[in-house]
């Protein structure tokens, strides 16, 4: 997917590149994680994992960004989500999706 690709617009681009703490977040595939899915909020994140606590036992998560696929609630939309496309410093992640920096939407 591109970032001219016409499956994800300008608008879900913004919302991708902005805050995801508090978004709430299902996560349907991730090679390692067997007890799929995930479902709950996102409660921080690093440039390489997403904390998620769980709606379903309210315990906390650490998942690799790496692998993952599902889906992110944001702005009333729910947004498809692919891990690679956040595996950037969450500070940079707007000038990079946006930009079209080295880590863009591809």
């Amino acid at each position: 997917m591109s970032a001219a690709s016409p499956s994800i617009s300008r608008r879900d681009l913004e919302a991708l590149a902005g805050e995801i703490i508090g978004a709430s977040v299902s996560i349907r595939q991730h090679p390692g994680i067997a007890d799929l899915p995930v479902e709950g909020t996102i409660v921080d994140e690093t440039m390489h994992l997403v904390i998620v606590r769980e709606s379903k036992h309210g315990r906390v998560r650490r998942i690799p960004k790496s692998g993952l696929v599902g889906s992110i609630l944001l702005g009333g939309r729910e947004l498809p989500l692919k891990g690679e496309f956040l595996r950037v410093r969450p500070e940079d992640r707007t000038k990079r999706l946006l930009a079209g920096g080295s880590k863009r939407l591809a």
